[in-house]
Parts: C-alpha cells; structure tokens; sequence
C-alpha cells in the first residue's frame, strides 16, 4: 500500500469528482434495482445492473491504484442512496394524500 504523501500527491480531484458522480448514479440505480427485481421486471432489472457494474469497475480500477478515492467512494454511494429513499419517500408520501 502506498503511503499517504504518495497517494496525495497521485490524487486527482477530477477523477475524485468523476468517482463521486458515478456512484452516486450507482446507488440510486442500485434502488431501482432492487425494486425491479421485486417487481420482476427482468429488462429493466437486468440493464440497470449491467450499467451498475461498469460503474463499479471504475471506482474499483481508481482506488486500487490510490487508496484515497474510496473516499469519493464512500461519498457517492452515501449521497446516492440518501437522494433515492428520500426521493421515494416524497413519492410514496404524495400517493397515499
């Protein structure tokens, strides 16, 4: 593992930011994934899962050559998965009103 000043120094906000976007998008298809599973929507389930994992690899490929992206990781995955519960809440919310 490299060290900390090592991984600093071969940082990159850019693809830091690109990582964040990713799996943000990640987590919120990952939702939806899961809901077309239950609801047995094989294309949909299936498409979203192939894009989930080509999304993945990406963030995989960066942070294993610097540890420091599984910060952007963690970031991503966490606003993710907070915009798409919240966002299903607001509309589980406005049907039953």
């Amino acid at each position: 593992m490299e060290s900390f000043f090592e991984a600093v120094k071969t940082f990159n906000f850019g693809i830091a930011g690109l990582i964040i976007f990713l799996y943000t998008i990640t987590d919120g298809l990952y939702a939806k994934y899961t809901l077309d599973v239950a609801n047995y929507n094989e294309y949909r389930a299936a498409t979203i899962g192939s894009l989930m994992h080509f999304f993945i690899a990406f963030g995989v490929i960066n942070y294993t050559h610097n540890w420091l992206y599984i910060f952007a990781v963690a970031i991503g995955s966490w606003v993710g998965t907070f915009l798409t519960v919240r966002r299903e809440r607001k509309n589980r919310e406005g049907k039953v009103k």
